[in-house]
């Protein structure tokens, strides 16, 4: 819904002085010359895309002016005035929209979609929303840290209809997060209207659903942004809790410049151009006495001046020469792993679920920046109770119930480990992941690759099937994760491989998934050791030697083939993978070859599934070396069925045992 135009603003200095007065608009000016050099540049073809922020500028200039250099923004395309007002070089800048390797990204990704800790911006990715939860989690570090700071992020009025934008402020509210949800209302999403995006009158009667406080502002108006923000922050450092705060606006120019603006109706554009929030402060400037036409003229040749400067240090750099070694490399934070080895030799038998537990707390008693989240996990203990009597031992701040939200969640994870934390995420059943799976695959897998953040969060996943729990409850998912770069991906099938590994994915500050098989929590046990201990991720581990066949499994795969081949009196050798991502390929193919027939299981479904690509490089690996086709057994292509003996013919268990004796055979 558009907000009646005046013709002419009302401004209000407040306690500001005439040379305060003058720095703000000398802020304000710099994105706006930018913008209309990067124009020209697009149309040069110096630079590939541009998202204009054209006319809303007083919206990013106020925030950044407002808040403490020290608090966190998280803005988005049209907020280049964010970047310009926290001080980051405009050589940089422009390396960074050109390409260049001393750009953010190295090139590796465009415009604004990068962070910099320097700076205190994170910036977004193409995916609208996400950011949010990532704020809560910033903002969730500040009060457990007692930091007394304030955070801000943007959206639009289109990425509003996101479902992170209700996940993440509704969090915010029943968390008390002090972040300033800021939404930009510019009327469009790209084409489409706002009476075609929602249907609430305002943005801030959405605040009324949340419990929290709404405050609209117009965001054209850079002393009115400026004061409410500096008014807002301070408030919620005192008193925290999250705020929704509507900037009124409008997009002058298309959503990006390719995309053009012929919808519009006619007129509209020369409607808001008397809004303009520069031509109308300088303006009031200049009527005030505070400046003249001459310091205009002088701060815009300035400026250019600094624009044209940092070009030429651009333009200067070389192009990028493509480095593979150093592609993959930097998918990863660097991090040299050591093992630790329990201190005593004291064992006792447990369960995995007794293992994880004991993993988990000891966890939690060496990293005191630890924090766990997850649905039911608090006094409840979770629905498997693995973290029964978490929340008497380690209280609620660390411990923490969550609102239905998975996709919230990974980005508070995610935000906390922007601010040096690390952070357990517990799916309740993996099947549940979808809901947060663009913050895992486009936020946790990518964020180091492309800007060198850290994603210090493991994300446990109790999976799999046998517990009749049907089809929204037993898929096996690990497949979904195994193809995106920048994840790594453990599945013990052991009490003691489950500790170890959890301990270490926690150790280790990178994304990692730790997939839990629910039919093993309470049926297996085994001799595990009672201290603190780790095990290298990446390594796999040949739990039967053999010469016959080489079966390559993981998880309750294991168990199926150590059955089977003591059942059929078969001299296998049993790789248990351990870890998916990264595969211990040289554990695989040493047994390929040893044997000479090879047998890859899993619970999966087969067409798809992880056996696929360790069949593949087996073949392409191991060839001369093998006497049979590398062949693959997984479950059927279908949903798990909830019915037991329907779930026992879904299960590969069955046709496993009859692919072996024909393999042996071959």
């Amino acid at each position: 819904m558009a907000t009646p135009v005046k013709a002419v603003m009302k401004f209000d200095k407040k306690g500001l002085s005439n040379s305060e007065l003058v720095a703000i608009y000398k802020a304000l000016l710099k994105p706006r010359l930018i913008e209309e050099k990067m124009l020209i540049l697009l149309r040069q073809g110096k630079i590939s895309k541009w998202f204009s922020g054209y006319g809303q500028e007083a919206i990013s200039v106020g925030t950044a002016l407002a808040m403490d250099t020290n608090e966190y923004i998280l803005p988005m395309h049209r907020n280049l005035g964010v970047f310009t007002t926290r001080g980051i070089p405009l050589s940089r800048l422009f390396t960074q929209f050109q390409g260049k390797m001393s750009g953010f990204t190295k090139g590796r990704d465009r415009s604004f979609h990068f962070g910099s800790n320097e700076h205190h911006i994170v910036g977004m990715i193409s995916h609208l929303g996400p950011q949010m939860g990532i704020a809560d989690g910033i903002a969730l570090a500040s009060n457990l840290k007692k930091e007394n700071k304030a955070t801000i992020v943007f959206t639009g009025d289109g990425g509003a209809s996101e479902g992170d934008f209700h996940e993440s402020i509704n969090t915010a509210a029943v968390w008390d997060l002090p972040v300033i949800f800021a939404v930009e209302n510019n009327q469009w999403g790209l084409s489409t209207p706002s009476n075609q995006q929602f249907r609430c009158k305002q943005f801030i009667d959405k605040a009324i659903g949340y419990g929290i406080e709404g405050v609209q502002i117009d965001g054209n108006n850079i002393l009115e942004v400026y004061h409410k923000i500096v008014e807002l922050s301070a408030s919620i450092r005192e008193n925290p809790r999250p705020i929704l705060l509507e900037c009124m606006t409008f997009r002058m120019r298309g959503h990006e410049e390719a995309s053009g603006t012929k919808y519009y109706p006619e007129g509209l554009q020369d409607k808001w151009s008397i809004k303009d929030p520069i031509e109308n402060y300088q303006n009031y400037l200049i009527g005030l006495g505070a400046l003249t036409e001459a310091d205009v003229e002088k701060f815009s040749k300035e400026i250019k001046k600094e624009i044209v400067d940092g070009l030429d240090i651009a333009y200067a750099e070389k192009k990028i020469i493509p480095n593979t070694e150093e592609e993959i490399k930097d998918l990863f934070f660097p991090f040299e792993f050591k093992v630790t080895k329990p201190a005593s030799g004291k064992t006792s038998e447990k369960r995995l679920i007794d293992s994880i537990s004991d993993g988990l707390r000891q966890s939690m008693q060496k990293y005191d920046d630890l924090i766990i989240m997850g649905q039911d996990i608090g006094k409840y203990g979770g629905v498997f109770k693995i973290t029964e009597g978490f929340v008497e031992e380690f209280g609620e701040d660390r411990v923490r119930n969550t609102p239905l939200c998975e996709a919230a969640i990974v980005g508070t994870g995610l935000g906390l480990s922007i601010k040096g934390m690390k952070a357990v995420v517990e799916m309740q059943f993996s099947d549940f992941v979808t809901e947060g799976f663009n913050q895992i695959v486009n936020n946790l897998a990518k964020i180091h690759w492309r800007w060198g953040q850290k994603a210090d969060v493991v994300i446990r996943m109790p999976t799999g099937a046998g517990v009749a729990a049907g089809p929204f409850h037993s898929r096996s998912t690990e497949a979904w994760f195994f193809n995106v770069p920048g994840l790594k991906i453990v599945y013990p099938s052991s009490p003691e491989d489950a500790k170890g590994l959890l301990a270490a994915s926690i150790e280790e500050p990178n994304p990692v998934l730790s997939f839990e098989h629910k039919a093993l929590y309470r049926s297996l046990k085994s001799q595990v050791p009672d201290d603190y201990y780790t095990l290298e991720i990446g390594k796999a581990k040949t739990i039967r030697e053999g010469s016959e066949i080489s079966i390559i499994t993981y998880g309750m795969g294991v168990h199926w083939a150590t059955k089977a081949v003591e059942e059929l009196n078969i001299d296998a050798d049993i790789v248990d993978l351990r870890t998916l991502a990264p595969l211990d390929v040289d554990v695989i193919y040493a047994s390929a070859k040893k044997c000479g027939r090879v047998l890859v299981l899993h619970e999966d479904s087969l067409t798809g599934g992880i056996g696929g690509e360790i069949s593949a490089l087996i073949n392409e690996n191991c060839f001369e070396s093998l006497d049979a086709p590398v062949m693959r057994c997984g479950s059927l292509d279908t949903p798990v069925p909830f019915e037991a003996d329907l779930e026992n013919n879904y299960l590969p268990v069955e046709r496993f045992k009859e692919k072996l004796k024909a393999l042996v055979k071959y």
